[in-house]
């Protein structure tokens, strides 16, 4: 069969996609009951209604513990992310759906098979997230361990996806004998429609960045000043021009859309003044101790922004003033951002009806066949 289009391989717009709503609170830290819950149902439901509006992909996060607070658990309740891509490829009919995987935790010869089972279920339409690890709790309690060296993690995921690319390719049975994995007689069939798939990475070290210039498809990262952003994002490409290989980057934003940019400032007032502070500082924490995603001298707005969507570019107003930060976020480089919502069920058909055709009347998107 004809693999269908992947819409993160496309070049012809800036990439909107739905991120962390296989988990509950989303990506906002806030105690208000309206936040979201990640159930099933309604993951399918926010699936099917941005493929109908023409988005290009969904991601997840893989978490296997929550960040603790003072009144909740943010992110306690976490659909896992291959079974969840599994079932909403086979749910929807464009989108590009993608699995977040923890190198550490995963085999890499079982993810081969899981990936190339779920483009085979989306007719070419599946990608993949590449998490070489940064939380050190989770990693405790799933028995492994988080070197603190950064070299020795983007070592090990170097192989692990280097031992996957080789299944996907390779005819032939073989060994392996590597530093961290020695197997015999392996293969693996069936393989992904294009040999490969869309890889995401969201290293933030600079062996994190080294490791996305040789991988990946999209660097995934935060817009916190978009001053630096120009030159980052720029940085980043011409590394991977070096190589002779083609990097954009992407990040991931909030959104809170009303009619006017009051009523979107009242209601993120709102639901950030609702935020558990406890949980806020200790994903601050933990991002800070062992990842390198956040610049540290922005720490103030960085809490800020971790309690109203964990850390993503603020898109706070009105349709087209939310239309003016997706701008201001392509003219910055960027090849595309995440969305996530307090509730993104009840959120985003707003968004959908009222920004998507601001964004293709400026030519930052065009109108899917």
């Amino acid at each position: 069969m004809t693999p269908k289009p992947n819409l993160m391989l496309a070049s012809d717009r800036f990439k909107l996609g739905i991120f962390s709503a296989n988990c509950s609170g989303g990506m906002s830290i806030t105690k208000v009951p309206e936040r979201w819950e990640a159930t099933w149902d309604d993951n399918l439901k926010l699936a099917q209604m941005a493929d109908e509006a023409g988005l290009d992909f969904l991601l997840p996060v893989a978490r296997w513990i929550g960040f603790p607070g003072e009144e909740l658990t943010f992110m306690k309740s976490v659909l896992e992310t291959t079974t969840w891509a599994a079932g909403l490829l086979a749910s929807t009919k464009d989108i590009t759906v993608i699995t977040t995987v923890h190198t550490a935790a995963n085999n890499p010869v079982v993810v081969a098979k899981q990936v190339a089972t779920l483009d085979q279920i989306g007719h070419g339409r599946a990608g993949i997230n590449v998490v070489a690890g940064w939380f050190k709790p989770e990693y405790e309690a799933l028995g492994l361990n988080l070197p603190s060296e950064h070299t020795v993690r983007y070592g090990y995921a170097q192989e692990w996806l280097d031992i996957i690319l080789k299944l996907w390719t390779s005819e032939e049975r073989f060994d392996w004998d590597g530093t961290y994995f020695q197997l015999k007689d392996v293969h693996s069939d069936p393989k992904p429609y294009r040999g490969s798939v869309p890889i995401l990475n969201a290293g933030g070290s600079p062996e994190g960045r080294g490791y996305a210039v040789r991988n990946a498809n999209y660097l995934f990262t935060p817009a916190i000043d978009l001053s630096r952003s120009i030159t980052e994002v720029q940085q980043v490409k011409d590394l991977a021009a070096q190589q002779n290989r083609k990097l954009d980057v992407v990040t991931f934003s909030h959104c809170v859309c009303r009619p006017t940019e009051q009523e979107a400032q009242d209601y993120y007032k709102y639901y950030v003044g609702e935020s558990d502070w406890a949980a806020v500082d200790y994903v601050v924490k933990m991002q800070f101790a062992t990842a390198q995603s956040f610049p540290h001298d922005l720490l103030a707005l960085i809490k800020e922004r971790m309690a109203a969507g964990h850390g993503g570019f603020p898109l706070i107003g009105s349709p087209t003033q939310v239309a003016d930060g997706i701008e201001a976020l392509h003219k910055a480089g960027f090849a595309g951002t995440t969305l996530s919502f307090v509730n993104y069920v009840e959120e985003f058909p707003y968004f959908a009806e009222t920004v998507l055709p601001i964004l293709e009347q400026r030519g930052i998107r065009t109108i899917r066949p």
